[in-house]
């Protein structure tokens, strides 16, 4: 009998044994949506530095105008470093979704745009940090991380999120760019940053797109507009300053005309910045002509062609400093 008992019991220690462990133990399936992670470290960050001077030279640091200064900035990426990880981590899923809602038309939030800013500007911070400690790949990895963040920024909104992200962008262009120029760079190195690099719109994001996002809040804020008691009164709290004399809610025919408008704008940002340099100047003029709620609007486009256009010369210098021998 006690025979039986002794391999009773072996017999269920076996079976236990041999159990998949992930019939017990199994995890819920984790998010692809890489923008729950980052509001996750949004929420980490902590303070910025009251101190104006420590301030401007995290900015000129970023910028790469100052070289990186352990003593002053170093405590600040210690006390950020779990939203840094945490942002890093993130770019490595798949999907990114930021749960605008876009019912809401221009008073949907966006308040989590300035910590993108920020959290993009220590993520760099950080790369130049380990590049000056000589831990060139994980700087490396960092700045690629950066590049993929702010392609995360952009999606699925208007030109603010777009030119937020190049901000981002730009300044981890021009980090690689230091190092590849530096000759710190491995072959290795090289490689892994062209990959990254050259799979990039030649404007490094997808301005067209982003300015497709543009109307919509626009859209409905004519909707918002025409139901309002005053409807002058809204006019200024979405534009910005008073509405014209004689003020009317835009027509039909002003609806419409805008949209032609925006059609046309749409198509030439998605030619190269150069190509669309002529007629974004002459799509500029057209704005004049419409309704004042569209033109106060519409951003300048010359302007947002020149921010296509920093980008494409930081991405070609930085593929040029990595083919050079």
């Amino acid at each position: 009998m006690r025979r039986t008992i002794r391999v009773f019991t072996a017999g269920v220690v076996l079976l236990l044994a041999m159990t998949p462990a992930g019939a017990q133990t199994k995890a819920p399936p984790e998010t692809r949506n890489a923008a729950l992670r980052y509001w996750l470290a949004f929420a980490d960050l902590q303070d910025p530095p009251a101190d104006k001077t420590v301030a401007d030279l995290l900015e000129k640091t970023a910028a790469g105008e100052a070289a990186w200064n352990e003593e002053k900035l170093g405590g600040i990426l210690d006390a950020n470093e779990a939203a840094i990880e945490r942002m890093q981590r993130a770019t490595k899923l798949p999907d990114c979704d930021w749960g605008l809602e876009y019912e809401l038309g221009p008073r949907a939030s966006i308040a989590y745009m300035p910590k993108a800013r920020v959290l993009a500007r220590l993520n760099t911070l950080e790369g130049m940090r380990l590049a000056a400690k000589g831990d060139t790949q994980k700087a490396v990895d960092a700045w690629l991380a950066g590049i993929h963040f702010s392609q995360d920024v952009a999606k699925g909104g208007p030109l603010i999120f777009a030119l937020v992200a190049k901000r981002g962008m730009l300044a981890n262009f021009r980090a690689l760019n230091e190092a590849a120029e530096a000759g710190r760079l491995s072959s290795k190195q090289k490689r892994q940053i062209e990959a990254v690099v050259q799979a990039l719109p030649e404007s490094g994001l997808d301005w067209s797109k982003a300015f497709w996002y543009e109307q919509d809040p626009i859209d409905v804020g004519v909707t918002e507009m025409a139901a309002a008691a005053d409807p002058a009164a809204y006019y200024r709290e979405i534009a910005g300053n008073p509405a014209p004399n004689g003020f009317t809610v835009p027509t039909t025919a002003d609806i419409v005309a805008y949209h032609k408008l925006m059609d046309r704008v749409e198509e030439a940002l998605r030619l190269s910045p150069e190509t669309a340099e002529e007629p974004l100047k002459k799509l500029q003029e057209s704005v004049k002509t419409l309704h004042p709620f569209f033109r106060d609007l519409t951003p300048s486009l010359p302007r947002l062609n020149q921010s296509r256009l920093e980008l494409e010369a930081a991405r070609e210098k930085l593929l040029h400093s990595l083919s050079a021998r």
